[in-house]
C-alpha cells in the first residue's frame, strides 16, 4: 500500500498548493488519472482527497471552473466500487452537492447533478437522503427546464429514489406528472427513457398517479397513446418494457379497462414477446413478472395470455439454460446469467401462478408441461427465498383444481416438501403454504391421510396462535377442512391439540374470518351422532359456554346463524340433547331467535327445535311437553302464516 499510495500522493498534495492555477491543474490531472482506474480511485480516497475536493467545491473563492472539475472528479470516484460511494457518503457529499445546485452556473449544476445521479443509483445510498430537506424536490423540479442533461439526470435520480407510496406522494404533490410529461416527447432518447422510467415507478401500485396520467396530454396526445407508441416493435427493448409497465400499472389501478385494446392488443402481446428465448435474462425476468402482475386478477386476460405465442411452453425454457445460444458469445454474460438463473425460475413460477389462478383448462396445460410438478417440488427447497415463495404461489394456484389434487398432486407426493416448507419459513411463505395446505386437506384430496400422519395437527394448531392474522385464519381453516367427515380419532386429536383455552381465544378473536372458520370447525367436529355424543361428553360444558357467549355478543347474522347450526347439530346427538334441554338459558335464546326479524336465523333456530322433538327418539314426549310449556307451539302457529315459503314449510 505504501508504494502504491506514494505514487498517488502528489495528486493530493497539489490540491493544497497556494496557487489556484496549480490547484486547478492538479484536479484536472487527478480527473485524467482516475478515469476507469478503480485502484487509483481507492488510493486517492485512502489518501484523503475527498474532504479536500469537497472543501474546494464549496469555497466561494474557488473559480467556477475549479468547482466544476471537483464535481467531475467526485463523480468519477463514485463510479468505482460500492465502498467508494460509502466513503463519499461518510464525508457528507450529498448536502455539499445539493448546495451546489443553487449556483447560477449551468455547467457546474450539471456536474453536481451527474455526481448526485451516480451516487443515488448506487444500492448503498439511502433514498431518504433526497427527501430530508423539503426545498430540494421543488428546486429539482425547477431545474428540469434548464437543459437536456438536467432533465436526464433529475429524472434518473427521481426514478431511483422513488421507493413506495410515501415517496410517490411527495413527488406527485410537487408536480412531477406535469413537469415530466412533456419530456416524453424530447428529442433526446436518454431524456425520453428516463422520463418513462419515472412514470413507471410513480404509477406502480398507485391509483392516484395512474388516474391522473390517463387524462394528461402532451402536444394534443394523451399519455396512454404515447406509451402505446413506445411499445412498438421498432423501439428499443427497454423502452418497450418500461412503457408496458406504465400501462400495466394504470390497468391494475383501474385507470384503463382490462378489455381496452391498448391492453389486449398492445401491452399483453409486448410482455409475452419479452418472455422469448431470444431476449436477455433480465428482460425475460421483467417481462414475465410484469405480465404476471397484469393478468393476476383478470380471467379473460389469463385466457388470452395462455394462448399467445405458446406462452406456457415458452416459460418451460426458463428452467433450462439461462442464456440463449446467441448471447453466449460473451463469457462474462454467461457467468452473469448462471449466477442469476434463479431469477428466471422465480419469474416463471409467478407467471404460471397468475395464468392458472382461475381457469381449469389452463391449469391442466401448465401441469402437463414437461416435468412441471418436479420443478415445483424442487423449487420448494431452493436456497433462494424468492424462488421458494414463487414456487409455493404456483403450487397454491394449481391446488385450486379438484382434478389436479386427485392426480398430479398425489403422483408427486407434493405434500411432503410442502410440510417441510411449513416447518420454519418466514411469514410471507407460511401464509401461501398454509393456504395450499387448506386445499390439500379438502375431503376429496388423497393427500389428506399422509398429511395427518406427518404431524399436521400440531403444526396447524400452532398457526392458530400466530400474531399474523392470515396465518390464524389459514390454520383454523385447514383444521376445519381436516375435520370435515373425519373419523372420531382425528376429531379428538384436533380438540386435544387446540385446547379449550385456545378455542375460546379464537372464538373471541376480533377478526370475523377467524370466528367464522372456528365455528365451521366446531360444526364439522360435531357431525354424526356417535361423534357428537362423544365430544359433548368430554367438552360439552365448554362448548355450551362458547355458544352462549356468541349468541349474546354483538355479531353479524352469518356468525349467529353458524352458531345456531352448531346447536342444531348438538340437538341431533342422542345424549348430547340433554345439554340443551337442561339449559334454560339456551332454550330461551332458541325461542328468541325463532321470532327474530331475520329469516335465516329463524330457520336455524327451528332446526334446533325439530332435532329435539323427533317422535321415534327416546324421551321425545318429555322434551315436547317442556317446549310446549315454553310457548314454542304458539310461535310455530304464527310462523306457519309467514309470507316466506321456507319458514312456512319448516
Amino acid at each position: 500500500l505504501q508504494e502504491v499510495t506514494a505514487s498517488s500522493r502528489h495528486y493530493v498534495d497539489r490540491l493544497f498548493d497556494l496557487d489556484p492555477q496549480k490547484v486547478l491543474q492538479g484536479v484536472i490531472d487527478m480527473k485524467n488519472a482516475v478515469i476507469g482506474n478503480n485502484k487509483q480511485k481507492a488510493n486517492l480516497i485512502v489518501l484523503g482527497a475527498v474532504p479536500r475536493l469537497l472543501y474546494l467545491l464549496q469555497q466561494e473563492t474557488s473559480s467556477t471552473e475549479l468547482r466544476t472539475e471537483c464535481a467531475v472528479v467526485l463523480g468519477s470516484l463514485a463510479m468505482g466500487t460500492e465502498n467508494n460511494v460509502k466513503s463519499l457518503l461518510d464525508c457528507h457529499i450529498i448536502p455539499a452537492l445539493l448546495q451546489g445546485l443553487l449556483s447560477p452556473d449551468l455547467k457546474f449544476i450539471e456536474a453536481c447533478l451527474r455526481c448526485l445521479r451516480t451516487i443515488f443509483i448506487s444500492p448503498v445510498t439511502p433514498e431518504d437522503l433526497l427527501y430530508t430537506d423539503a426545498t430540494v424536490i421543488s428546486h429539482l423540479m425547477a431545474l428540469l427546464s434548464r437543459s437536456r442533461y438536467t432533465q436526464e439526470y433529475i429524472c434518473q435520480i427521481f426514478s431511483h429514489c422513488c421507493k413506495g407510496p410515501d415517496h410517490q406522494t411527495i413527488l406527485f404533490n410537487h408536480g412531477a406528472v406535469q413537469n415530466i410529461a412533456h419530456l416524453l416527447v424530447s428529442t433526446s432518447y436518454k431524456v425520453r427513457m428516463q422520463a418513462l422510467k419515472c412514470f413507471s415507478v410513480l404509477a406502480f401500485e398507485n391509483p392516484q398517479v395512474s388516474m391522473t396520467l390517463v387524462n394528461v396530454s402532451v402536444d394534443g396526445e394523451l399519455l396512454p397513446q404515447i406509451f402505446v407508441k413506445m411499445l412498438q416493435r421498432d423501439k428499443p427493448i427497454e423502452m418497450q418494457l418500461t412503457s408496458a409497465k406504465c400501462l400495466t400499472s394504470m390497468c391494475r389501478a383501474g385507470a384503463i379497462r382490462t378489455d381496452d385494446s391498448c391492453i389486449v392488443l398492445k401491452t399483453l402481446p409486448c410482455l409475452v414477446r419479452m418472455c422469448s428465448k431470444e431476449r436477455l435474462l433480465e428482460e425475460r425476468v421483467e417481462g414475465a413478472e410484469t405480465l404476471a402482475y397484469l393478468i393476476e386478477t383478470d380471467v379473460e386476460l389469463q385466457r388470452i395470455a395462455s394462448i399467445t405465442d405458446h406462452l406456457i411452453v415458452m416459460l418451460a425454457d426458463y428452467f433450462k439454460y439461462p442464456s440463449s445460444v446467441s448471447a453466449i458469445t460473451d463469457i462474462k454474460r454467461l457467468d452473469h446469467d448462471l449466477k442469476h438463473a434463479h431469477e428466471l425460475r422465480q419469474a416463471a413460477f409467478k407467471l404460471y401462478a397468475s395464468l392458472g389462478a382461475n381457469d381449469e383448462d389452463i391449469r391442466k396445460k401448465i401441469i402437463e408441461t414437461e416435468n412441471m410438478m418436479d420443478r415445483i417440488v424442487n423449487g420448494l427447497s431452493e436456497s433462494s427465498i424468492k424462488v421458494r415463495l414463487a414456487a409455493v404461489r404456483c403450487l397454491h394456484s394449481l391446488s385450486r383444481s379438484v382434478q389436479q389434487l386427485r392426480t398430479s398432486f398425489q403422483d408427486h407426493a407434493v405434500w411432503k416438501p410442502l410440510m417441510k416448507v411449513l416447518q420454519n419459513a418466514p411469514n410471507e411463505i407460511l401464509v401461501v403454504a398454509s393456504s395450499t395446505l387448506c386445499n390439500l386437506l379438502l375431503e376429496f384430496s388423497p393427500s389428506k391421510e399422509p398429511i395427518l400422519e406427518s404431524g399436521a395437527i400440531e403444526l396447524l394448531c400452532s398457526l392458530t396462535q400466530s400474531e399474523n392474522l392470515a396465518l390464524r385464519v389459514n390454520g383454523i381453516w385447514a383444521l376445519m377442512n381436516m375435520a370435515f367427515q373425519a373419523e372420531q380419532k382425528i376429531k379428538s386429536d384436533i380438540l386435544r391439540g387446540l385446547s379449550t383455552e385456545q378455542l375460546f381465544q379464537l372464538l373471541s378473536d376480533s377478526d370475523v374470518n377467524v370466528l367464522m372458520k372456528t365455528l365451521g370447525l366446531l360444526r364439522n367436529l360435531l357431525s354424526t351422532r356417535p361423534h357428537i355424543d362423544h365430544i359433548m361428553s368430554t367438552h360439552g360444558k365448554q362448548i355450551m359456554q362458547a355458544v352462549t357467549l356468541i349468541l349474546e355478543g354483538e355479531h353479524n347474522v352469518e356468525v349467529k346463524e353458524q352458531t345456531l347450526c352448531i346447536l342444531a347439530n348438538i340437538a341431533d346427538g342422542t345424549t348430547a340433547k340433554e345439554l340443551i334441554m337442561t339449559n334454560d338459558d339456551i332454550l330461551q335464546k332458541i325461542k328468541y331467535y325463532m321470532s327474530h326479524s331475520n329469516a335465516k336465523l329463524q330457520l336455524a333456530a327451528m332446526f334446533c327445535i325439530s332435532n329435539l322433538i323427533w317422535n321415534e327418539e327416546e324421551g321425545s314426549q318429555e322434551r315436547q311437553d317442556k317446549l310446549r310449556d315454553m310457548g314454542i307451539v304458539d310461535i310455530l302457529h304464527k310462523l306457519s302464516q309467514s309470507s316466506d315459503p321456507n319458514l312456512c314449510d319448516k
